[in-house]
């Protein structure tokens, strides 16, 4: 297994996955790999995957009653952090697009340069320099 594939793909599903897509692009800097939508209703995203420039990424879709364990109760929601070597940048970046901002440039007290914002449905993305721990 190459150590440049994800192998933890944090899943959300979106009232308006179409607009979800164009935040993360414009706010976060992802890039869109796959997009299947519906061929009875365009405007619903079946399954989309978006590639964090500097590695992983994550699943997302439209909401759906099709029972599993993520139904339509399972919208939008929890959190993800992105570690990056651009924090400051992807901070001007995510501010520029709008996006929400939960908590602003902060040094931690464990070295990381971190920021948090929320995406328009309401979920937490956080982004920061610390890559874990002896990395």
């Amino acid at each position: 297994m190459s150590e440049n594939h994800a192998n933890v793909w944090p899943t959300f599903r979106y009232r308006d996955a179409k607009a979800a897509i164009a935040f993360l692009q414009e706010a976060l800097g992802f890039d869109v790999v796959a997009e299947y939508t519906n061929a009875d209703d365009p405007d619903r995203v079946d399954h989309a995957e978006l590639a964090w420039p500097e590695g992983g990424g994550v699943m997302l879709g439209s909401v759906r009653d099709e029972g599993g364990v993520m139904t339509k109760t399972g919208v939008a929601s929890g959190s993800v952090y992105l570690a990056s070597g651009n924090v400051r940048e992807l901070h001007q970046r995510a501010l520029a697009a709008g996006a929400t901002e939960v908590m602003g440039l902060t040094e931690q007290d464990y070295g990381s340069l971190d920021f948090a914002i929320q995406d328009p449905e309401g979920v937490l993305w956080s982004v920061g320099s610390y890559r874990g721990a002896g990395r």
